[in-house]
Parts: C-alpha cells; structure tokens; sequence
C-alpha cells in the first residue's frame, strides 16, 4: 500500500511541474518571443489586434492553470504546510497579475483602440494613457514571469 501511495505522490508531484513548465512557458514564448515577433512582423494596428486576442486566450490559460495547481497542491500527499502554503501563495499572486491585466488593463487598452479609430492610438489624445496602461501591463506580465520561475522551481 506504501507503494501506491508513493506512486500516486510522485504522479501528482510530476503533474505539478507539468502544470507549472506548460504555464510559465506560455507566457514566456508570447511575452517574450510571439508578441514582439507580430509587432516586427506587421503594421502596429493590426500587431495590437493580434497580440490582444492572444493576451485574451493566455488569460484562458492562466485561470486555468491557476484552478489545476490549486487542485494538485491541495491533494499532494507529498507536501508539508509550509511547501503547500508557498505553492498556494505563488499561484495566487500569478493569478491576481493575470486578472488585473485580464480583465482591467487589456479592456481598458482595448477601448482607447477603438475610440482611438482608424488613425490608431498613437494619432490619437488616449496615447498618454494609452502608455501608461500599456506599461503597467508589462511590468505584471514581467512579474508573473517571475513568479512563474519560481513556480516551476518550487513545483519539483
């Protein structure tokens, strides 16, 4: 029976560390490698179409990954309350920095678009802003990059 449970500890332990590869590497390739490539790629305004409806998709992804960590952790055997405390932090904190841009920053960026119209927002009085927004959306991605490092780190 101890090796059952020892299999079933060392199952869970890997799927944490799946989870966590599959959720930092997302957002690692499209704030990283994807994003910055459309931009060289394409003329701004369509860039910034794309990369929102890739920001929208990993914001998917980040609830996602958020509830099966959760899940994992709670029902890892393995993990002392200190350990499963810290995981449990660490998920949170990467969640909130992906809601903040999911749901108030890339709206927000979104609408200046759009009342921004043809001429973009750079043409347009919402630039300032615009920036501002655009910049705070950057540091929580840089943010949770990290915490995803440590994440990954802390899921082994």
């Amino acid at each position: 029976m101890a090796d059952s449970s020892s299999r079933s500890a060392s199952r869970l332990a890997a799927a944490r560390l799946l989870v966590a590869v599959l959720w930092a590497g997302t957002l690692w390739v499209l704030g990283y490698i994807a994003a910055p490539a459309v931009f060289a790629a394409v003329p701004s305004l369509v860039a910034g179409d794309v990369v929102a409806v890739l920001l929208h998709r990993l914001g998917w992804v980040s609830i996602a990954s958020a509830a099966v960590m959760l899940a994992l952790v709670r029902l890892s055997p393995d993990l002392d309350a200190g350990r499963r405390r810290s995981l449990n932090l660490l998920v949170l904190a990467m969640l909130a920095c992906a809601l903040v841009m999911w749901i108030g920053l890339q709206p927000a960026m979104a609408q200046m678009r759009e009342l921004a119209g043809p001429g973009g927002v750079r043409a347009s009085p919402y630039w300032t802003q615009f920036a501002v927004m655009h910049g705070v959306s950057q540091l929580f991605h840089v943010v949770e990059s990290i915490l995803a490092a440590i994440l990954v780190l802390k899921s082994r």
